[in-house]
């Protein structure tokens, strides 16, 4: 009999049994009660299955065509319920483009059925206590390390092995600070650190087998913290929180042995925190970014108690940039993976600097210290006139250019400047149109009269001044005796 905390049903497909007649053993009533205790499935025939009175709340997953409309559920008295009717309260409905999922209040007892194009072989699964089982993180964690962490998920204690469930499960993990101030995750924010998945990718070994894997890159800063597995759904949620679990700073260090001047290596200097780490057990893969952006890989397999060594040419002056993985076991013998944070450092090229004699310091001016250490006299030299300075070559070019460009233009104005027309070239010109032998004869009368005019005026001048000369030599006469 289902206790009062069962609380949801599920609906998916399954990969159809075997095409063989079922013998009698094997074969299912047209109802099955949803009733037996951590019962997984009960196998849907022509769309129908039971709710036992003593169901409180029903949750059901319909997986139906891609596409295709939400389905309709019957009732055991013939009433519907409609995708369109779901209020929030007594009936929660979430649909995708694949799958309804219904949840229902107090649902009526009796057979019911389900109304639309539902994927053949479905079935109808009672959840009891869903649960994520994974193994607890390790005691001891660094911050940077990469860990692959499998889990299944369980009803009732049974696994659920449908492929179809991925699709209406997530499952992840968060890390919760436990705020304390003494820790530098103080007040840091919910981080989700591993998301499960059944696909056959990343770490996860075999797709849909109802194993799940998670691969946890805990690059989030060290201090103490809350780890919580969560399975969720789009109508409810379970968690699964366990105790408190350290997280160290990352255990590798790196430092490097500049080299000075043009060629010769730097050192680069790999240690790890000895406290927590099996030095003999490191082992190192890295590469190095050039300044020149040229990268070159490197591996250190030594396995010994010292401090592992990588010589780097220096054959570039810039920002050296290296990155490394580093494997290795910790002390208590647990195989770890750390994805080391970048590490740079910065070459420059030397200044030279000429060396200063101190008896040269010491010198008058003009006086000159010989190779021998002496002192000679000051060199006298010709008077030299200072050359010019640029900017006056540049102005003066300047200037000469704008003179030639101006009396240029002036000479070319001159040259090609339109001349009046002569009184021949316009007596001579032949008319073209009417209105053109009309201004010529006006021209001609204006012309004749302006002549005339000028005439009459130098007649009347040389009257006047003829007569101005009889005038005078009659005054010179001497007058005549009477």
């Amino acid at each position: 009999m289902i206790k009062p905390l069962l609380f949801s049903a599920l609906l998916f497909s399954v990969i159809a049994s075997a095409q063989t007649p079922p013998t009698e053993q094997d074969a299912q009533p047209p109802l099955e009660s949803l009733g037996t205790a951590f019962q997984n499935s009960i196998e849907l025939l022509q769309n129908r299955f039971r709710i036992d009175y003593e169901v409180d709340e029903i949750t059901m997953v319909f997986f139906h065509d891609y596409g295709s409309v939400p389905v309709v559920l019957v009732r055991p008295d013939g009433s519907k319920i409609y995708q369109s009717q779901a209020d929030g309260e007594d009936v929660f409905w979430f649909d995708t483009a694949t799958y309804d999922m219904v949840s229902i209040k107090k649902p009526m007892p009796g057979p019911w059925q389900a109304i639309g194009n539902i994927t053949p072989n479905s079935r109808v699964m009672v959840i009891s206590d869903l649960m994520l089982h994974a193994e607890p993180l390790p005691s001891v964690i660094f911050s940077g390390e990469i860990i692959k962490q499998t889990a299944y998920l369980t009803n009732g204690g049974e696994p659920i092995n449908y492929a179809e469930f991925r699709d209406v499960v997530t499952l992840n993990m968060q890390f919760s600070s436990t705020n304390n101030p003494d820790f530098n995750n103080f007040g840091a924010d919910t981080e989700t650190i591993a998301t499960f998945e059944d696909n056959g990718q990343g770490m996860d070994e075999t797709p849909l087998d109802g194993t799940f894997t998670g691969q946890f890159n805990l690059s989030v800063a060290a201090g103490e913290w809350i780890p919580t597995f969560r399975v969720s759904t789009p109508m409810f949620s379970r968690e699964q929180v366990d105790a408190p679990v350290m997280l160290y700073p990352n255990p590798i260090h790196i430092s490097v042995e500049k080299t000075t001047g043009v060629g010769g290596y730097h050192k680069l200097l790999i240690d790890a925190d000895r406290e927590h780490m099996d030095i003999s057990s490191l082992l190192i893969d890295g590469k190095v970014q050039f300044p020149n952006g040229d990268i070159q890989n490197f591996s250190i397999t030594d396995m010994s108690a010292d401090v592992r060594e990588y010589s780097i040419v220096n054959y570039e002056f810039g920002v050296y940039r290296i990155k490394i993985t580093a494997f290795g076991n910790t002390l208590d013998g647990r195989e770890v993976i750390l994805d080391v944070p970048e590490f740079s450092f910065l070459t420059e090229e030397p200044v030279v600097v000429a060396a200063i004699d101190e008896n040269a310091l010491a010198l008058q001016p003009g006086q000159v210290l010989n190779e021998d250490g002496t002192v000679s006299a000051p060199i006298i030299e010709p008077n030299v006139e200072p050359e010019m300075a640029t900017s006056t070559l540049v102005s003066l070019i300047i200037g000469i250019n704008l003179f030639l460009l101006i009396v240029g233009g002036a000479l070319i104005w001159f040259v090609t400047k339109e001349k009046p027309a002569t009184v021949d070239e316009i007596l001579n010109d032949k008319p073209t149109t009417d209105n053109d032998e009309k201004a010529k004869l006006s021209f001609i009368a204006r012309l004749k009269l302006r002549f005339s005019r000028n005439k009459t005026d130098d007649d009347d001048d040389s009257a006047k001044e003829s007569k101005d000369k009889k005038a005078k030599e009659k005054s010179d006469k001497p007058a005549s005796k009477g």
